[in-house]
């Protein structure tokens, strides 16, 4: 488990995802209509235990599990984009890490300005300076204008737009992902702190 304060904020933790443990969590997000994007919509709670079953034992790519003050945040998921379709889209660098970040529902409160972009930094430091990566690279579907212009506001740089082939596999189905790419950097991200 990796811990941040982000001020203003309060306390985020990353973790591993527990693919049982974590599974209602995870579930009751995938499946809201607000969640169509990452794909999940009409799966099963036994479907997705699954998928993160899987997931967990791969070695290019991971789930995590964030909190704030100890509440589920989002659901982040960090790849090789050497070993992943996006790869084939992109020269890819020494590097780089690819990511995919699923935020929690909006809380009683409704929506908090600002949330998602302290959120957004927690996760920034946790795919650059603890996994020790040079450049995260972002994947939205090409429709998703929120996700695209909350990317754009933490700093990211968009690349082209490309066409992420099917997957269709034993144990992984993808369909074809029209995608815009866009990257981060350390130096952009970091670039009025200490170059770490």
């Amino acid at each position: 488990m990796t811990e941040y304060t982000v001020d203003g904020y309060g306390t985020v933790r990353i973790r591993p995802l527990d693919p049982e443990r974590d599974a209602d969590v995870v579930h009751a997000w995938v499946v809201e209509e607000r969640a169509a994007f990452w794909g999940m919509t009409g799966l099963t709670r036994a479907r997705v235990v699954e998928i993160y079953a899987h997931l967990a034992g791969l070695d290019t790519h991971h789930a995590y599990l964030a909190e704030k003050d100890g509440v589920p945040a989002a659901l982040l998921q960090t790849y090789d984009p050497a070993a992943d379709r996006v790869g084939e889209c992109y020269d890819v660098r020494p590097g780089d890490i690819g990511i995919h970040v699923l935020l929690a529902p909006a809380g009683p409160d409704g929506p908090r300005p600002g949330w998602t972009d302290a959120l957004l930094s927690a996760v920034t430091e946790f795919a650059l300076r603890t996994l020790d990566r040079r450049r995260i690279v972002v994947d939205p579907d090409v429709r998703n204008e929120k996700a695209i212009a909350r990317f754009t506001r933490q700093g990211f740089t968009r690349g082209p737009a490309v066409v992420l082939p099917e997957i269709d596999l034993p144990d992984v189905r993808l369909p074809e992902k029209h995608a815009q790419l866009a990257f981060l950097t350390r130096a952009v991200a970091f670039a009025d702190a200490d170059p770490r």
